[in-house]
């Protein structure tokens, strides 16, 4: 009996112990990262003692996995979230808004109209303008700095990444080593390191986890790709940009270079590496894009009105501002042996044709070349328009639009080798931002006057007039001379009324036509048809015209204190002269006004951005409940490890007593015997 006893006591203290030992390792590791709660279970041997004690790790598969997806989701907002406020607050600040700077320029316009023969009104013009693409130069480069800020992280990152899935995949090794058919386990501690270095990745990408043999753990992307798999393989992140190197694309490059890399979605990629991706592409590329293409809308526009004018030199109107060319970047997947270079600029006149995207060029087979918008992921945006290139490189667009929508590009090809499928990206639009510049620094140069005068001849016995006139094209094609001299190609033209009714006479040097001009006599060039049509101006008969009565247009020189050019110059602030989508119809109102383009970027950025605060808010509440979960069976509890303390110390205090018991029967025995 005290034999039975003693073997009950003796393993009740050694189950106690081990009882002990668990709780004590359980409140010593309270605040160990990555701890999972252990319990020591036994069982009943032969002889109703207590069997050697199993000590398992207290883990809901379930619970750790869905905390991992929400610790991804979580850690994209905000990620997203601290890159995007960021750069909410920097265009919101008054200091660094572009409508500002635009609309000191319209005022400084507005006086420079006042007084055209001043200088100084003029200067202060030009200072406005040299500050406006200081601004934009300003703002774009806090928009590359966040990207330069966006490439570092991305650096970083995918290194913790990489660390990561080799630690997973080193601890797999020792788990497998450790796991024997003998009923060799691993230790807790190993797989408490295993499963917090998945955890740790979690925050950085989205994973998946399914248990492989002898207790590995193979981790997926939450798209499918294979991070850790097998026998110690594994796939790590490499970070190159295709084809504009400042902008790194995800893939997943077999150890050792054994394949092919894989790519990436970043669209569905999550934790901190998807936040970063996604806030390049929502926020920053289209921000990029968007004032790149207000520079270029509204230089192109002053640089076309300016030529319609006369300068305060008496010559005809130039360009104010530089457009950059852009060269485009080839695409890695080209043919090696391709020597040829893209470049692209704005044809000149188009710059509310431009849509604030990318622009991607295929060469087809010949000449063939197809030119398609493409968003910040490389997606094609609306239709493709082909074209081809004809000599000296220039591509002359054909389609498939009548007339075909060239998205108001000049785009060029040098001479070279070039093969059916090359393809090349124009980033024109980014590069354009920091990039426009002012054509003169003298003030001269704006042209406020209009290179044409009209007057009605004082004979006139009727009382119709000739209005001022409208002047469309100064360049080439028109009746406009450069000089020097400037003057009209064809000298003065003299237009009059003859006894037919609505019949008139224009002349010039080029000959006479005789023509009719129904009232309202408008546009009477254009009516009076060639050579008159293609002058690149025109005006308009009002009144009552009596027979032999003259008008006569000549260039406008000395006419320095007119401002009517000026006044279509100060038009440009409420013209809609922003493309607004790339997808359109021609009956579609698709022009916005610069300072509407400006406020919708940054209206843009705001409502993104707090898009993702939302959503951030409600995944923080959604991984706070999934950790509670998790917790609830493998976090420890001090409350409960203490009551399981005390309850354990009684336990082993009552098994001693039971071996003190035996040893008493044990010694009465033997006194009995002697």
């Amino acid at each position: 009996m005290s034999f039975n006893l003693m073997n009950i006591g003796t393993s009740g203290i050694r189950a106690s112990t081990e009882l002990l030992q668990t709780t004590s390792k359980n409140i010593s590791n309270l605040n160990t990262k990555g701890y999972i709660r252990e319990r020591t279970e036994h069982s009943t041997m032969v002889g109703n003692q207590v069997g050697r004690g199993e000590t398992v790790r207290l883990i809901n598969e379930f619970a750790q996995k869905q905390l991992n997806r929400d610790i991804s989701n979580k850690t994209y907002y905000e990620q997203f979230v601290t890159e995007a406020s960021r750069v909410d607050t920097l265009f919101a600040e008054d200091s660094n808004s572009l409508n500002k700077s635009i609309n000191s320029l319209f005022n400084n316009l507005q006086e420079a109209m006042n007084q055209p023969s001043s200088r100084v009104t003029r200067g202060l013009f030009l200072t406005d303008a040299e500050n406006l693409t200081e601004q934009m130069d300003r703002l774009s480069g806090i928009v590359f700095d966040q990207g330069n800020i966006v490439n570092q992280q991305l650096d970083l990152f995918a290194n913790e990444a990489n660390n990561l899935i080799q630690k997973v995949s080193d601890l797999n090794a020792q788990v497998a080593s450790l796991n024997t058919p003998t009923g060799t386990k691993a230790s807790s501690s190993v797989l408490n390191e295993r499963d917090q270095a998945i955890s740790d990745l979690a925050e950085l990408v989205d994973i998946e986890t399914l248990d492989g043999p002898n207790g590995e753990k193979l981790v997926f992307l939450g798209s499918g790709q294979a991070l850790v798999m097998e026998n110690g393989t594994f796939n790590a992140f490499s970070l190159a940009g295709d084809p504009d190197p400042n902008v790194r694309d995800l893939k997943l490059d077999v150890k050792d270079g054994q394949a092919v890399a894989l790519e990436v979605n970043s669209s569905t990629l999550k934790g901190k590496i998807g936040g970063l991706l996604a806030f390049r592409d929502e926020i920053l590329q289209p921000a990029q894009n968007q004032l790149g293409q207000i520079g270029i809308a509204l230089a192109d526009a002053f640089n076309e009105q300016n030529k319609k004018g006369m300068d305060l030199d008496g010559n005809l109107g130039g360009e104010l501002f530089k457009i950059p060319t852009t060269t485009a970047f080839p695409y890695k997947a080209n043919n090696a042996a391709s020597t040829v270079t893209v470049t692209a600029t704005l044809e000149a006149g188009k710059g509310k044709e431009i849509p604030a995207t990318d622009f991607k060029v295929i060469k087809g087979a010949g000449t063939a070349v197809t030119v398609v918008p493409v968003d910040s992921k490389g997606n094609t945006i609306g239709t493709a328009s082909t074209g081809n290139i004809t000599p000296p490189g220039n591509i002359v667009f054909t389609g498939p639009a009548t007339p075909p929508d060239t998205f108001g590009l000049e785009i060029s090809f040098s001479a070279g080798v070039t093969n059916t499928n090359d393809s090349f990206l124009i980033k024109l639009n980014a590069h354009a931002a920091a990039n426009i510049e002012l054509a003169t620094d003298r003030p001269e140069k704006l042209a406020l006057a209009a290179p044409i005068r009209t007057k009605t001849d004082a004979g006139n016995t009727g009382d119709g007039n000739i209005t001022v006139g409208t002047v469309s094209n100064t360049g080439t094609g028109s009746n406009f001379t450069a000089g020097p001299p400037p003057s009209l190609t064809n000298g003065t033209i003299t237009l009059q009324k003859t006894a037919v009714a609505n019949q008139y006479t224009v002349t010039d040097g080029s000959g006479t036509v005789t023509f009719l001009a129904p009232p309202p006599a408008e546009n009477i060039l254009s009516t009076a048809g060639a050579p008159f049509n293609t002058y690149g101006f025109d005006f308009n008969i009002e009144g009552n015209v009596s027979p032999g009565d003259s008008f006569q247009v000549e260039f406008n020189t000395g006419g320095f204190d007119d401002n009517r050019n000026g006044l279509a110059l100060s038009k440009l602030q409420s013209g809609e002269l922003v493309r607004e989508n790339v997808i359109t119809t021609t009956t579609a109102d698709n022009l916005q006004t610069f300072n509407e383009a400006y406020a919708g970027l940054v209206t843009d950025v705001g409502v993104v951005a707090n898009q993702a605060k939302t959503n951030g808010a409600a995944f923080e509440a959604l991984a706070a409940q999934s950790e509670a979960w998790f917790e609830s069976m493998s976090g420890v509890n001090l409350d409960e490890e203490a009551a399981n303390l005390l309850r354990f110390q009684q336990s082993y205090s009552a098994s001693a007593q039971i071996i003190s018991t035996a040893r008493t029967i044990f010694d009465t025995l033997l006194s009995a015997t002697r």
